[in-house]
């Protein structure tokens, strides 16, 4: 099925499932992905399998001033942004500059839109980088993704492209001390002729058991809404997200669904 990336560094804004109104910063080339994850159910498609050159990443400096233009814009006609979210074509933790970026925004937010809050939507795969991780404390909607509770699981439906630990992930989601919030995506289907379903029990059961050691703010549960590389991949039905929904709740975790 038909993906897409995004041609800008600063896009949007647009309106979130999940965040409200949002203005996007894509941290990663404009013209391919640059991930640690290959996701089967990615929006913006698959890794290339080589590349011509090394990916050309956006400057802090390029950053910074795309921004600016952008929310002084936003603000002289009276709508500002609810949520700044650092999303983009791949993992934004990987850029080199990611910290001193985050300040940047944090300054900007401040001057032109103070209510706005600023979202990081990661993968989780740099928090281990100390870095990342301070940088991840001082955003106000810091979004990891733990798509299940068994690695299998992850190692099927995430292909992280480097050596992924599971417990190693959870401890390193323990040490944000409850200023994280929990995303997954749910989905079902086929691929490679393997059958796909997270919401099997023994998924949903170890998934809630490492929810109760990591304590996040918040969950974010969700599943397909644009393509897929893959069109063997299917959306999950809101009643049966809401139904995990309940068991979330039930351990004491606040829940958003988005069907």
């Amino acid at each position: 099925m038909s993906t897409f990336l995004f041609d800008k560094i600063i896009f949007g804004p647009v309106k979130s499932r999940r965040l409200g109104v949002s203005l996007g910063i894509n941290l990663l080339p404009t013209d391919s992905k640059v991930c640690s994850f290959d996701c089967i159910y990615c929006e913006c498609g698959l890794n290339p399998v080589k590349r011509g050159k090394k990916a050309e990443l956006p400057s802090r400096e390029k950053v910074y001033a795309d921004l600016e233009i952008k929310l002084k814009e936003m603000a002289d006609e009276g709508r500002p942004p609810d949520v700044i979210t650092f999303a983009g074509n791949g993992e934004p933790t990987l850029h080199p500059e990611f910290e001193g970026i985050i300040d940047d925004t944090i300054s900007l937010r401040n001057e032109y839109c103070p209510e706005a809050r600023i979202a990081v939507l990661s993968n989780a795969s740099r928090i281990g980088n100390e870095s990342v991780f301070n940088a991840l404390l001082r955003v106000d909607d810091n979004i990891q993704k733990l798509d299940s509770g068994l690695e299998e699981t992850i190692l099927l439906l995430d292909r992280p492209n480097y050596p992924f630990s599971l417990q190693k992930t959870v401890d390193e989601l323990c040490r944000f001390d409850g200023k994280v919030i929990i995303q997954t995506m749910f989905v079902k289907g086929e691929f490679n002729g393997i059958n796909i379903d997270n919401t099997t029990e023994e998924d949903i059961a170890s998934w809630l058991e490492l929810l109760k050691k990591i304590r996040p703010q918040s969950v974010m549960i969700y599943t397909i809404e644009r393509d897929t590389p893959f069109d063997t991949l299917h959306k999950v039905p809101v009643e049966e997200l809401n139904r995990i929904a309940a068991r979330v709740n039930a351990i004491g975790l606040e829940t958003q669904v988005s069907g």
